[in-house]
């Protein structure tokens, strides 16, 4: 693809998305991360786009978020046998009654169809979360408002984080794009990071849900530490790299 060709489409991106990421257009045009960055240089001086740290932004100034590069359908239909072992795992933590808050994610997604006939109170920005539990008797939904990224059917945004803030929850369920050998808990969409540190900073535990793919997995925004949860739900072990936390730092592994 020539530059030209490779500019049109990095601006058309960003105008449909409102914003892309250096790795996301890197997969897409099939070229360099080194290349996209330049591009992103090159674009940013001639006033196409506003350039930020991992990516670029559009210069109008939309408040759509940005979309993922897969659809969340997409994503859920991957890794199926993992994913529903790990959320088979997640439910046996969760007491009737308890007051749980699941994350946007693929995986714990998968707990719904295990958790319908609970009796619970499920706080949560996840639309996919919401559609599969709207019908179970004994589940009250709390759904974050805020700003709707249609290919992945969650909320964003400060009216989320707001909502989220004056909240309480017993446990927490999150995902991940990937974890490095020093424990950061990664994400790939800038978007989502403070509705994930939200939900730390709301539930008495929180445990992460990630299959063995997401060792290391991908992303470069850091959620929290592995350490700041209180397990990792995962289907494999040993994992396929060694993590090492700082001194006086641990997390317990989980196993199906």
């Amino acid at each position: 693809m020539l530059s030209e060709e490779r500019h049109q489409a990095i601006v058309s991106a960003i105008r449909r998305a409102g914003a892309v990421t250096v790795a996301g257009l890197s997969a897409r045009l099939d070229v360099s991360e080194a290349t996209v960055r330049r591009d992103l240089d090159l674009l940013a001086e001639a006033g196409a786009l506003r350039r930020v740290r991992g990516g670029a932004t559009d210069v109008r100034g939309s408040v759509r978020p940005e979309a993922d590069l897969r659809s969340f359908a997409d994503v859920a239909g991957s890794a199926t046998a993992a994913k529903q072992a790990i959320a088979k795992r997640a439910c046996s933590l969760i007491d009737d009654g308890a007051v749980i808050a699941l994350d946007i994610g693929t995986t714990v997604a998968a707990m719904c169809p295990l958790l319908a006939g609970r009796s619970l109170t499920v706080v949560t920005a996840s639309l996919a979360v919401v559609r599969s539990l709207a019908s179970a008797p004994d589940i009250d939904i709390v759904i974050l408002g805020g700003l709707l990224r249609p290919n992945y059917d969650s909320m964003v945004g400060t009216l989320t984080e707001s909502a989220l803030s004056q909240l309480r929850v017993d446990l927490a369920f999150l995902g991940t794009s990937g974890v490095r050998a020093d424990g950061a808990v990664l994400d790939s969409t800038p978007s989502e990071v403070p509705t994930k540190r939200g939900l730390l900073e709301a539930a008495t535990s929180s445990y992460l849900l990630a299959d063995h793919e997401k060792f290391p997995g991908s992303g470069f925004l850091e959620v929290a530490p592995l350490s700041r949860f209180a397990g990792l739900i995962t289907d494999r072990s040993p994992l396929p790299i060694d993590i090492t936390l700082p001194e006086g730092e641990d997390a317990e592994v989980l196993l199906p």
